[in-house]
């Protein structure tokens, strides 16, 4: 990797990796981070793939790696929880979370963190840009959950509401996560982009590209298509719903203008 550039280090911005069982793709994400952004924070929820050691022996050997440990996998958004309430208490006002499969490009982090510090009350969305290797069925399939999403929005502006590329505002976030039942598992994204949005915090989008080489290091989808579908379904029939009810503030929020980023 070239290292022609300037790591980052921010005591407001932090970095979240949540990762269950990502295998050796989990340390190549990692370092991949650590290279443009400090401080890091992983979640290892549950997982069972020796990854724990590996974190560990990496982060005495990396300052600004922190390492959190949940003995069972309480899902996606559960982990995410636990590292916002991490990064809270140590001063940190927006996080970005990263997938741990090495699907994003981690060299568009500082220009995400860029767009926050450039609108601090906005969450920062990663727009998905497919190549010809990404599998049809993953990119026509969240077609019908951003159907859903500009419902329950008006058509406010977020322009895809499962990729897990996003710098948050960490304060409202938590309210919001710890105001809820769900939102722990698959349904994370959708739902605390969507309630972010009720709440009035705007959506700016940046296209950054999807990069799909699962079978070079061995990574797993956990993604259960009839299992997690049917729980978007029902997340999304239920923000559905409510948004009934939030029609005069969706009309509002409409109103603004969108937020656009160079």
């Amino acid at each position: 990797m070239s290292q022609d550039h300037r790591v980052v280090l921010d005591n407001r911005r932090c970095v979240i990796i949540p990762s269950y069982n990502s295998g050796a793709l989990l340390e190549k994400t990692v370092r991949s981070v650590l290279a443009y952004w400090r401080p890091v924070i992983v979640v290892l929820d549950g997982s069972t793939d020796g990854s724990q050691q590996t974190l560990k022996d990496l982060a005495v050997s990396e300052p600004g790696l922190y390492p959190i440990v949940h003995q069972q996998n309480a899902g996606k958004g559960a982990a995410v929880l636990s590292a916002l309430e991490f990064a809270a208490e140590r001063g940190f006002t927006h996080a970005a979370v990263f997938d741990a499969d090495a699907q994003h490009l981690a060299a568009d982090i500082p220009r995400f963190m860029e767009a926050s510090r450039a609108n601090p009350t906005a969450m920062i969305l990663g727009r998905p840009v497919f190549g010809s290797e990404a599998p049809a069925l993953r990119v026509k399939g969240r077609c019908f959950g951003n159907w859903w999403t500009n419902l329950e929005t008006l058509w406010g502006g977020i322009q895809d509401s499962l990729f897990g590329f996003r710098v948050y505002p960490i304060s409202p976030s938590l309210e919001i996560l710890h105001g809820i039942r769900g939102g722990r598992r698959f349904d994370f994204d959708t739902q605390l982009v969507v309630r972010l949005y009720w709440r009035g915090i705007p959506p700016l989008n940046i296209p950054t590209p999807v990069l799909y080489h699962h079978s070079e290091a061995g990574g797993v989808t956990h993604f259960r298509y009839l299992r997690d579908n049917l729980l978007l379904v029902a997340v999304h029939t239920r923000l559905t719903l409510l948004a009934i009810t939030l029609l005069p503030r969706l009309l509002r929020l409409r109103a603004r203008p969108q937020l656009r980023f160079p």
